[in-house]
């Protein structure tokens, strides 16, 4: 059963801790509000980052090895932040990773609403792109990168677009799925602290598809988030296209490792047809504690609220996309 309500606004957040105020679009005439900490961020200050970064998944920490993610003003229509380094100055150079060097994925804290999308630098190191937060809600913003001389570091901070909400279920655990015509299935569970093969493979109307063409460096782009914390998981493939092995489909591999049991979403990115499509599945890894919330139970660290998912027969609503 779906609950509507609304969610406000509320001054709080990177606006008290950077001292700037986020413009990144309105909902009924209100700008969302970017929060430097929520309950599961494990998030401190900087220096204690460092001490427990080694043993926390990317995405739960703002700052980390001394690099911040900080908002920037931006126009109602764009999503605008830069990377402060070491020395507190914005970064401006970065290494290629899978193409690009900076993915910016969001995500409702309901796990619906998933974009992934690759904003543009300036040269004054601030990052822009035209916003990804497509309604009201409770989201994650993960910042995917390499700054140059540095280690690939994900940072996240919560970004609240106020409006009316409708609460949606996590979908059940499930092998396959269908998007703009394909069907994916899943092979393989992943398995806590341990590197697994998870393989998705592609068809469409009963048929194989072997003409997968490469996205970002690869024939497909993986992204787990876990409940509750929304730990984030950029998960590698096995082979690339054109080392003589690696087929473009129908099967695409990935070695996994999640840091424990639970729930986890999937999002997998392929381009076929000169357009990129998100299949997406949730997943169990291993037992989860007692207490851990089912798959269909509210999400927690932030209001359940948010569209529907936009994996399966709902691929497609508001919140879905790339660029």
């Amino acid at each position: 059963m779906r609950t509507v309500t609304r969610l406000a606004g509320f001054a709080v957040g990177l606006a008290a801790v950077f001292g700037t105020t986020y413009g990144i679009g309105r909902v009924v005439d209100r700008a969302p509000v970017v929060e430097g900490r929520h309950d599961g961020d494990g998030a401190h200050a900087t220096d204690e980052h460092d001490e427990t970064s080694d043993r926390l998944p990317g995405g739960l920490l703002v700052s980390d090895r001394g690099y911040t993610l900080e908002p920037v003003d931006a126009p109602a229509d764009e999503f605008a932040f830069r990377i402060a380094g070491p020395d507190g100055q914005p970064v401006t150079r970065y290494d290629v990773a899978h193409d690009k060097q900076m993915h910016l994925i969001v995500a409702r804290r309901d796990l619906s609403g998933f974009r992934h999308v690759h904003p543009e630098l300036a040269a004054d190191g601030t990052w822009r792109v035209d916003t990804p937060l497509a309604g009201a809600g409770l989201w994650r913003a993960f910042a995917d990168f390499t700054p140059t001389g540095g280690e690939p570091l994900t940072l996240g901070v919560d970004v609240t677009v106020p409006g009316e909400l409708t609460e949606r279920p996590l979908p059940a655990p499930s092998t396959s799925t269908t998007v703009d015509g394909y069907t994916v299935t899943l092979t393989g569970s992943p398995q806590p602290g341990r590197t697994s093969p998870l393989t998705l493979t592609v068809s469409r109307g009963g048929q194989p598809v072997t003409d997968l063409e490469p996205y970002l460096g690869a024939y497909g782009h993986l992204v787990a988030l876990r409940r509750g914390d929304m730990a984030y998981l950029h998960v590698h493939p096995d082979g690339t296209p054109g080392d003589g092995r690696t087929r473009p489909g129908p099967a695409v591999t990935f070695l996994a490792e999640v840091p424990s049991a639970g729930s986890y979403r999937l999002y997998l990115d392929f381009r076929h047809g000169g357009a990129v499509h998100t299949a997406e599945f949730t997943v169990v890894a291993g037992t989860p504690a007692a207490g851990t919330p089912a798959a269909d139970a509210p999400p927690t660290g932030g209001d359940p609220s948010g569209p529907a998912p936009t994996g399966g027969a709902d691929h497609g609503t508001p919140g879905h996309g790339h660029n």
